[in-house]
């Protein structure tokens, strides 16, 4: 590997030179440069450098202090670039390249046309006009809005006289508040906008206030993103980056007007007395409330605004990266959601409905999605963390794609028929669980890709089902060696210790529940399933249209021994749910709140608020109750128009809830993607 001398600056200098202060073109192209050979002591004796080739390197970052006071134009093509900050070291600079640096986006190109106020060609294009619109209109914008957020929520929380210690306290809370809730823009350049915001507002706390910005010393904390109000409506944020699909919506002053659509499959009487209990549990829960931000059509096959019939199954939150360039120190819960149905898998940001990324595969359906974070190596032994994102269906493929590079690195035959979900452990980062209608669930070592993202994939374990398996979850409390299943027959329980030298394992435990004759039965549909904390679980029998609630740990005897041996499940409650009889209308919750979701038939959103329950479940203590638990809320689907009629026959095949329960993404089976953010 080259180290950069006096001799090899000399040669490589154009036309070849004798002494560094002449030189005033400079090649140092594919030479496996890395950031810790650009010596600043010897770049500092190259006074009248103007032009500067590093391109094919493995570069990651400029040092802070390269001191090329007359550089013009650099080229940094083909490395590994994670951040542009540091070029503001060249003032001068008139043209700069970076292309293929995979880590690199748009809202770094938007920070380099603010430092670099002579900056005239980006990647070989002229950015003048958009260069002075970022510098001046758009800087104008954020300062407005900055000074109107300030003055509306912080400038009376100062007192006339304050301490050092309240000015550290109010910069504090400031700076955050600021940083998540000023929106410009779309939110492809959120990160840049916050970054600005954060300037901006240092500033303006400097010399309009006259608060001395150097008195937290503390590092920054992650906050929620509500943790402060708004100063933006969904509605201004909907008009800054605009709304996928077709749609007018009866939403006034963003309350929702109730659809008056009568239940297909209940009784009057009972209709009417559901009516009032859920009037009941909303008064008792007047501080829960929740309200519609965007209504999406954004996996309509071949981008068909006439498309109503795509069936939307499965979201999950992007987690938040733990190191890297990219992580975000503001927002402590991603508000970025992957959603799949029909042939498409898309990210969308929830606060401004922005779709941010889509991948389509014209000869799929995909069913499922779920979230990794991989740790691999870049370079020089050096690691950083990136999400994957895995989704399949109908094909029985696998599809791994690197979210932030923008690219589907490889794909795993994982069955011969369609897989009906999937999922990560969350101990061990490359192992991922598929559960096919083959009724098998597999457990794959996706690996890790190098750098140039050739991997190697290998199958650890079969689970034999006696059915076809639609829903999985893995045991908190020992992930790593017990996994559940609500299957089209029943629910059953595998170890998976891999420690075990059995590669493929018939089921250990079938579970009972209450059947329709008052018995107990094993068989019965089970399509939703989710554990509420480590030990309650939470599961749907789409035969009787119940929810229950049950204990893992006096329903399952690990110590027991035998396979399929029948176990009676704990029942410690059942939820009030729809009347209805339809299958895959799924179940989620959030643990930290205490929360379970389940839409219905009519486009509804069941919540339940499980918190005054949890406590006497856990000590062991709490008995069944002989009634069921009502909701907390029903949210109710409003009156939308797609092409002046109104959309009707709605079901909710899924919906969830960020881990803060910030955002509810409500997924249809009208090819609707409707997010609620709560408050």
């Amino acid at each position: 590997m080259s180290k950069i001398t006096t001799e090899l600056l000399l040669e490589r200098a154009v036309p070849r030179s004798t002494r560094l202060r002449k030189i005033e073109t400079l090649n140092l192209s594919k030479l496996q440069l890395k950031t810790g050979d650009l010596d600043p002591r010897l770049f500092s004796r190259l006074r009248h450098l103007q032009k500067l080739d590093l391109s094919d390197n493995l570069l990651d970052k400029f040092p802070n202090s390269l001191t090329l006071p007359d550089l013009r134009v650099l080229n940094c093509n083909n490395n590994q670039l994670e951040d542009v900050t540091a070029l503001k070291q060249f003032p001068l600079l008139e043209e700069l390249t970076y292309e293929n640096n995979v880590y690199l986006t748009v809202n770094d190109d938007y920070k380099v046309m603010f430092l670099l106020k002579n900056l005239r060609l980006l990647n070989g294009k002229d950015i003048t006009k958009l260069a002075n619109h970022v510098r001046r209109l758009n800087s104008r914008r954020l300062t407005t809005k900055v000074t109107a957020h300030w003055e509306k929520f912080f400038r009376d929380q100062l007192p006339e006289k304050h301490t050092a210690e309240q000015v550290k306290s109010i910069k504090k809370k400031f700076l955050k508040s600021v940083q998540t809730n000023v929106v410009c823009g779309p939110s492809a350049l959120s990160e840049f906008t916050r970054w600005r915001v954060k300037m901006i507002a240092e500033e303006f706390l400097a010399y309009s206030l006259g608060l001395d910005l150097n008195t937290d010393t503390e590092p920054e904390e992650m906050m929620n993103e509500n943790e402060e109000e708004s100063t933006e409506s969904p509605r201004e944020a909907a008009e800054d980056v605009g709304q996928v699909g077709d749609f007018s919506s009866y939403i006034n002053n963003v309350t929702v007007k109730p659809s008056k659509r009568k239940r297909k499959n209940a009784k009057s009487g009972s209709r009417n007395k559901r009516s009032k209990s859920q009037a009941n549990t909303e008064e008792e829960a007047e501080d829960v409330s929740a309200e519609p931000l965007h209504f999406l059509q954004c996996h309509s096959k071949g981008n068909s605004r006439e498309d109503f019939k795509t069936q939307l199954w499965s979201c999950v939150f992007e987690p938040l990266l733990d190191c890297g360039a990219r992580k975000d120190p503001i927002v402590s819960s991603s508000r970025t959601v992957a959603t799949c149905g029909g042939e498409s898998v898309c990210l969308i940001d929830c606060e401004t409905g922005t779709v941010l990324k889509k991948y389509k595969v014209a000869t799929e359906e995909f069913f499922s999605v779920a979230w990794t974070t991989l740790t691999m190596v870049i370079s020089d032994s050096r690691k950083k963390s990136h999400n994957i994102l895995a989704a399949a269906g109908r094909r029985g493929i696998v599809k791994l794609i690197h979210v932030a590079a923008d690219f589907c690195y490889g794909e795993i035959k994982a069955h011969k028929k369609p897989i009906a979900t999937v999922c990560f452990s969350p101990t061990q980062e490359t192992h991922l669980f598929t559960a096919s209608y083959d009724k098998r669930i597999a457990l794959w070592d996706i690996g890790i890709p190098d750098h140039d993202y050739n991997f190697k994939a290998s199958q650890l374990l079969v689970l034999e089902a006696l059915s076809v398996p639609l829903r999985i979850a893995l045991v908190p409390t020992c992930p790593d060696q017990y996994l559940l299943a609500g299957c089209e027959g029943g629910c059953l329980a595998w170890n998976i210790k891999l420690d075990k030298e059995q590669k493929s394992r018939p089921f250990e435990a079938i579970f009972q529940f209450p059947g329709e004759d008052g018995g107990m039965t094993t068989s019965h549909s089970v399509d939703g399933l989710a554990f509420l904390n480590d030990d309650v679980i939470v599961s749907k029998s789409s035969k009787r249209g119940c929810i229950y609630l049950w204990s893992w740990s006096r329903s399952f005897d690990a110590k027991g021994k035998g396979c399929q041996r029948t176990v009676s499940a704990v029942i410690l409650a059942e939820l009030e749910w729809s009347k209805t009889d339809l299958s895959y209308l799924t179940l989620s919750t959030c643990p930290a709140k205490d929360y379970v979701f389940c839409g219905d038939e009519n486009g509804s959103v069941w919540m339940y608020n499980l918190s005054n329950h949890t406590t006497a479940w856990s000590s062991g203590k709490g008995k069944r109750s002989d009634k069921r638990i009502p909701p907390t809320q029903i949210l109710k689907w409003p009156e939308l128009r797609a092409n002046r009629e109104q959309l009707s026959e709605v079901l909710v095949n899924n919906v969830v809830s960020d881990p803060t329960f910030t955002y509810l993404v409500v997924l249809t089976s009208v090819n609707i993607t409707a997010i609620w953010k709560t408050s």
